[in-house]
């Protein structure tokens, strides 16, 4: 019942989001588990992330296979956990890079984030035939990013390694993100810096013309699991919070064992396809813990964060009040 409980909400939202009509390439609800009726109920657990990435897959598995309590899954993010309205109810916790928990605990400092999910090796994906051959050759040239993002960041962070800017450079903004691959491909920008499976599919669409810049000790994306302050307050919500991320640990064994399972559930909440998702899935990893360089990275990026915004940096003693370690190692204690 559990478990018909969680996939008759993904169903729901999933509808939602083509308009009613179910997405042509998503394997058949029986390939994913029994579902009883295509209504999303609210819970008092309500979990919010974004379906429409490869990096969800632990909090899929970890939903449906994995915890035994009654559960919400609805498709968003941090902004659920701090008011954003939503059918599920309030979002108790949520997934996002760690740049828009960096972005958004400046007015809401009650955010915490509990365990890292999913890190995700990003690349810039260039043309050749632009003149781009090695990084600085960046300089000047139309590229395709979220400038908001943890992808703006990783651009951010690899003009650096050449003492270029975001200044130097034509930071185009590509709507749908999906189309950012063909736009690569007719020639509309010169790179993208995105996250997969956006960069495979764009190095495969140009083949012989592609060229890469990966990120390897420049960045990686930490997606992560947030909360409040309040929630780890609540004895009721804490022991939910606990068990899932118990269940995430465990779903993330899982995957690290047979990935086929989890490349089916992503297929299932998106576009893509099978191919698209086993080629993007070596730039994956799934640690489910939390990085001994976390805050490290948080600092850095704030630098960015608060040059953007015009404001003061916040210091490394408030970043890592952002950082509650006691969820994991309540979860480890009591495997």
């Amino acid at each position: 019942m559990i478990r018909r409980r969680f996939l008759s909400i993904v169903v729901a939202v999933l509808l939602a989001g083509c308009g009613g009509h179910a997405v042509q390439d998503a394997p058949p609800p029986a390939a994913l588990g029994p579902v009883a009726t295509l209504r999303a109920v609210p819970n008092e657990f309500a979990i919010y992330g974004s379906m429409k990435t490869l990096e969800i897959a632990p909090i899929l598995v970890a939903a449906r296979d994995h915890y035994e309590g009654e559960l919400t899954l609805q498709d968003g993010g941090i902004p659920n956990l701090i008011g954003a309205p939503s059918t599920a109810g309030p979002a108790v916790i949520a997934t996002h890079a760690e740049t828009q928990a960096l972005r958004y605990s400046v007015t809401h400092p009650e955010l915490r984030i509990i365990l890292t999910v999913t890190e995700a090796r990003y690349r810039i994906v260039a043309r050749r035939s632009s003149g781009i051959a090695r990084l600085a050759d960046l300089k000047g040239k139309r590229i395709a990013t979220l400038a908001t993002t943890s992808a703006g960041y990783f651009l951010a962070r690899m003009l650096g390694q050449v003492r270029l800017s975001f200044a130097d450079i034509q930071p185009v903004r590509i709507s749908p993100i999906e189309d950012m691959a063909g736009a690569l491909a007719r020639g509309d920008v010169d790179a993208i810096a995105i996250w997969d499976p956006y960069s495979t599919s764009a190095a495969k669409m140009l083949g012989s013309d592609a060229i890469e810049f990966p990120g390897d000790g420049v960045y990686r994306e930490r997606f992560n699991l947030n909360t409040t302050a309040a929630n780890l307050a609540d004895p009721r919500q804490r022991t939910r919070i606990v068990a899932f991320v118990r269940a995430i640990i465990e779903a993330s064994e899982a995957i690290r064992r047979d990935p086929a399972p989890a490349q089916k559930q992503v297929l299932w909440g998106s576009s893509f396809g099978p191919e698209e998702v086993a080629a993007s899935w070596p730039n994956l990893s799934f640690p489910a813990a939390l990085p001994a360089d976390l805050l490290d990275v948080l600092v850095d990026e704030e630098r960015w964060l608060a040059m953007q915004d015009k404001r003061a940096p916040r210091s490394r003693a408030r970043l890592a009040r952002l950082i509650d370690a006691s969820v994991l190692d309540e979860a480890l204690g009591s495997r």
